[in-house]
């Protein structure tokens, strides 16, 4: 039986255990209560000592209602779920009791049999699951602003809303990933100001969009020596809101640009988008969610700006409308949160956006809490608590954050190209007769710096370090990606396929037994990415498969050599073979929901 199946098997007997040790507890509770063995499953734990079992149940949640010693708790229940396990003939799986711990032991050669049939069955759809059948899930990422090169600082939102898209798509998930450019704003204003002033036709050729940046920068240096400007540039974007011909031609124009622009790096990156619009799309429904308010008796009037005091003293009000007229990014995320609940009725909606939004995002979430709550809606029509912003650190370059404004931004492709360029020399040095030398180094150089952002939790910030990032030792991309071309190359030597009657039994190193039980774990680090929101997990669940794989590979035998996994014992080999295929496949797939392609040379 799979991992799966032996949790749910251990939580029909502890819940039934429980019934039988505690009858008159569990009436009280009743059938779907405390005791269920669904309530039973949801608390499983992994223990740190390995030696103590694949899982286990803490009883401390149950010590107030069933007034025991823990010790006690544990060991009667222990005592009842292996009894029942008996009678039911199983004999794969047995329950101990150990300081106040339930701990699941499983027969390691089953749990091999069980999990590498599973795999080579499944193959890449192994981890699947239909966790989230039925329902969908928004997941809102890049959203770079036009105008302006694509930068570093949007590559954390990026390649992690990315994972998370596919994350939740292979647990069952209608995922869609969103793209929302920022293409409104006073902003605007500024590009139209400064492209009047300093701009030509020519600056629209060529690297149309670095000069643009370039303008941009150059505005808000002449606006610290001419205040004016400000106010020229808040004019400007009130001409474009209110459709003025000639700013809404040039809008255009930088729009067609950047977006053509964006495109190119999303392509390699390897990121996909199923729905993308910016912040203009939401132009015409503003007013709808304006008037709403207003009519939640939500609206009030400050110095003529429309604001909805959020009586919250540690939120300043939200401001909808300023005293010109002019709406505001605040309000364009208030009509796009009732624009996507009308449109998809989401079961929740994440917004992967860095941690510094954090305070905007609260005044967001509180409007639509309050104007849920002013309308009494039922819960089943309330959006407010299926909200999320998923916050990450900053992106550094020698301890440094990067600012557009202050013209000290740097371009995402530039560290691309540096990254596929040591790469190459590393490949040129290494394996120079490596056929297709310049996509393996695009691969691995594009995985290099995506890998360094997901593989630290992305609540904190991430110093770029070149010899780390590109390392093919340690934590990294280049290090997952060696391991699975060093298995293909594996696989290529064999040249067979593994037959069905493989005997599992034959993998009986504790080397060996460590892979299987991670290979076990590659579904339950899925559901740890997704419920934490964070690709962390299953970045490190993959570092720690490989480096366990890797101690297989480098065993040495009782004579102090290299323990070959293609030998001349041929069911050993074919065991040995079967274990390698299934760590290629979780390897690759684990790649694949970081956003990493699998060379399989290098």
């Amino acid at each position: 039986m799979s991992l799966e199946q032996d949790k749910d098997r251990f939580a029909d007997a502890v819940a039934e255990a429980f019934r039988q040790s505690y009858p008159e507890q569990f009436e009280t509770v009743g059938e779907t209560g405390a005791f269920s063995a669904g309530e039973v499953r949801a608390k499983l734990e992994k223990p740190k000592d390995a030696r103590m079992g694949r899982f286990a149940l803490p009883v401390f949640p149950y010590l107030k209602l069933l007034r025991a010693k823990p010790d006690d708790v544990a060991s009667r229940v222990a005592a009842a779920a292996n009894s029942l396990l008996e009678e039911d003939g199983d004999s794969g799986l047995s329950i101990s009791a150990d300081g106040g711990y339930l701990n699941a032991k499983i027969d390691q050669v089953a749990q091999m049999r069980a999990t590498l049939a599973e795999i080579l069955r499944k193959q890449a759809a192994f981890g699947n699951s239909n966790d989230g059948a039925g329902k969908t899930i928004l997941v809102e990422y890049s959203a770079p602003n036009i105008a302006k090169p694509f930068g570093v600082g949007h590559l954390r939102s990026t390649i992690i809303g990315n994972s998370l898209r596919l994350i939740f798509k292979k647990l069952g998930y209608h995922s869609v990933g969103l793209n929302y450019p920022g293409d409104w704003g006073t902003q605007f204003g500024k590009m139209i100001v400064a492209f009047r002033k300093w701009g030509s036709e020519e600056s629209l050729q060529g690297n149309a969009v670095r000069n643009l940046l370039d303008l941009y920068v150059r505005f808000h240096k002449e606006a610290e020596r001419d205040a004016a400007l400000e106010d020229e540039a808040r004019l400007a974007f009130k001409n474009l809101e209110d459709g003025e011909p000639e700013a809404t031609k040039l809008w255009e124009r930088f729009k067609t640009i950047s977006y053509a622009e964006f495109d190119r790096i999303y392509t390699l990156l390897g990121v996909e988008f199923d729905v993308v619009y910016g912040e203009s799309f939401l132009n015409d429904k503003m007013n709808a969610v304006i008037d709403r308010l207003k009519r939640d008796g939500l609206v009030t009037v400050s110095d003529g700006a429309l604001i909805v005091d959020l009586k919250d003293p540690q939120l300043p009000p939200s401001l909808l409308r300023r005293s010109d007229g002019a709406t505001l990014y605040q309000t364009r995320d208030l009509a796009g949160m009732v624009y996507r609940w009308e449109r998809w009725h989401f079961h929740e909606c994440l917004y992967v956006v860095g941690s510094s939004q954090a305070d905007h995002f609260k005044q967001a979430l509180k409007v639509i809490e309050m104007m849920e709550t002013a309308e009494q809606l039922p819960e089943a029509q309330r959006m407010a608590q299926r909200l999320r912003h998923i916050g990450f650190g900053w992106v550094k370059f020698g301890g440094k954050a990067m600012k557009t404004r202050e013209g000290t931004l740097i371009f995402l492709e530039e560290v691309i190209d540096e990254a596929v360029k040591l790469v190459r020399e590393k490949i040129e040095e290494k394996n120079p007769d490596l056929k297709a030398i310049d996509e393996t180094a695009l691969m691995i150089g594009v995985g290099a710096v995506v890998f360094s952002q997901l593989s630290v939790r992305r609540h904190k910030d991430v110093n770029f370090d070149w010899d780390e990032v590109l390392s093919f030792e340690g934590e990294t991309g280049p290090y997952l990606q060696y391991t699975h071309a060093r298995l293909c190359s594996l696989l290529r030597n064999y040249g067979r396929e593994v037959g069905a009657g493989v005997d599992f039994s034959l993998l009986d190193h504790e080397e060996e037994h460590r892979v299987v039980e991670l290979l076990a774990d590659f579904p339950d680090a899925i559901r740890d990415a997704a419920a934490n929101y964070d690709s962390y997990y299953l970045a490190t669940y993959l570092l720690r498969l490989a480096g366990a794989f890797n101690k297989v590979y480098q065993r040495k035998d009782s004579q102090g050599r290299i323990d070959k996994i293609i030998s001349e014992n041929r069911a050993l080999t074919e065991a040995r073979m079967a274990l390698v295929i299934s760590v290629v496949t979780v390897l690759r797939e684990g790649l694949r929901l970081l956003g990493l392609k699998a060379p399989e040379e290098m």
